[in-house]
């Protein structure tokens, strides 16, 4: 991608979290508007004036995903004045089984289909027509790398991953000719709140810094799938080809195995 190729206004939902607040932070720079959406008005406030502090012009909307009449009403005021180069579709929660494997509460699970899954494709459904309308833009989805195979550990998150993928994967095939790009990003491990709040071992552990850096690039390659850190998203990837009984020894060996 050339400089002239640089997404000048980006906006990241879920920036208050580690990936998007890393990510803001990357993508903060002289000339670019960041538009960052998020629950926590303290980290927000922090987070736009850092990136000011590097030159970027900040726009911050405290918002609450799981309303997606707001969310469209926010979106759509949005376009009207903003012209979206890149949307980082980033905000989720994560639910799991509990230490004493009792089960997901449904409160939870709704409430993380709401915003991983619901959230996000209405975040899609309310800017992809300005993209298509002037044959520009581009689109990451954040999933996981538990997409390709559910943990027993947490199973609606490991769920809402692997449809966000499916639902990346598919729109980039579908918008492929109309100039409109589509990634679907698939990170591992990587340091945050929620991630210390999973369940389980975390190998490859990456810092949100460095994860953001890598997004970066591969957003500016146009990569379909931008999967890491090597060799744990080549490990899961092997536990959806390998035969489930297989796979699921594995987990088990892991101590993923709920």
């Amino acid at each position: 991608m050339s400089v002239a190729d640089q997404p000048r206004t980006v906006l990241i939902t879920g920036a208050t979290g580690g990936i998007g607040g890393a990510l803001a932070v990357v993508y903060a720079e002289v000339g670019t508007t960041l538009i960052l959406q998020g629950r926590n008005a303290t980290r927000l406030a922090e987070l736009a004036a850092a990136c000011e502090a590097r030159g970027a012009r900040v726009l911050t909307q405290l918002l609450d995903l799981c309303d997606r009449q707001a969310l469209a009403s926010w979106l759509a005021a949005l376009g009207e004045h903003e012209r979206l180069d890149l949307v980082i579709v980033n905000a989720g929660v994560n639910t799991n089984i509990g230490s004493d494997g009792a089960g997901e509460r449904w409160h939870d699970v709704e409430q993380l289909i709401a915003v991983n899954v619901l959230a996000a494709m209405a975040t899609v459904d309310a800017v992809l027509p300005a993209m298509r309308a002037r044959g520009q833009g581009q689109i990451a989805l954040l999933s996981s790398l538990a997409a390709y195979y559910g943990l027993p550990l947490t199973p609606s998150y490991c769920a809402s991953k692997a449809a966000i993928k499916a639902y990346g994967e598919a729109i980039r095939g579908w918008l492929a000719g109309e100039g409109v790009r589509v990634s679907v990003v698939m990170p591992g491990y990587v340091d945050s709140e929620m991630c210390r709040e999973m369940p389980g071992p975390k190998p490859f552990l990456w810092a949100p810094e460095r994860a953001a850096r890598r997004i970066r690039r591969g957003l500016a390659r146009n990569q379909a799938r931008i999967s890491f850190p090597f060799p744990l998203n080549f490990g899961t990837w092997w536990l959806a080809v390998l035969p489930s009984a297989v796979s699921q020894r594995i987990l088990r060996l892991l101590d993923y195995g709920g």
